[in-house]
């Protein structure tokens, strides 16, 4: 497979459905994790923020879609941002075999009206930090998570203690070959310029 992160891969769709779903294409592209896929069904997945199920017992209960997904035999984990869905498959899977089962339980899915998420799983976040990690956290959210959300994945603050950024990696960027360097020699260097209270940036589970 010699397809560019960034570039379409598949179109899946229906011109006509005669049982008066919503007509849907799903663009599928490739990321720099050769392990996942970044799914884009042209429409709204969550609408803003994001949602990470690395097991199948995470998405138990929380994810009706990410539970679809997991019930695929190959799927390893499930991330859902705004508008995409990225999925993860397992070491022994090969995504010509898995990739035309995902598109379709994805269409199915949407198409049918079916809930993302079980409900509103979010929490107030921020009200309380104070300013430099409030800076830390504005810079990630403008600067980084936008760039890496267009590769599939997203990193999610953890803590600023002694100098020290932690970050949680999620979809494409989790296991990513080229997320060490990202962290190191991005996100690093571009949080120390903006804050020379930073010394370092490490990833975290």
């Amino acid at each position: 497979m010699n397809h560019v992160a960034g570039t379409p891969m598949f179109l899946a769709g229906s011109k006509v459905d005669t049982r008066g779903r919503e007509i849907m294409f799903i663009q599928t592209e490739a990321t720099p994790n050769p392990a996942t896929l970044k799914f884009l069904p042209g429409r709204d997945v969550l609408g803003q923020g994001s949602a990470n199920f690395p097991t199948a017992g995470e998405a138990a209960g929380k994810s009706p879609l990410a539970e679809r997904l997991f019930g695929l035999d190959g799927v390893a984990g499930v991330f859902l941002g705004a508008d995409f869905i990225t999925v993860t498959k397992g070491a022994d899977t090969d995504w010509m075999q898995l990739k035309p089962v995902v598109l379709g339980a994805i269409m199915d899915h949407l198409s049918n009206g079916e809930p993302v998420m079980s409900g509103a799983d979010s929490a107030a976040d921020g009200a309380d930090d104070d300013p430099l990690t409030a800076k830390i956290k504005d810079l990630l959210n403008t600067r980084v998570r936008p760039a890496v959300a267009q590769d599939g994945g997203d990193i999610v603050f953890r803590s600023f203690d002694d100098g020290v950024v932690y970050l949680h990696m999620q979809g494409s960027c989790a296991g990513c070959p080229s997320s060490t360097a990202t962290l190191k020699h991005g996100i690093e260097n571009m949080l120390k310029y903006y804050v020379p209270e930073v010394v370092e940036v490490r990833a975290v589970d």
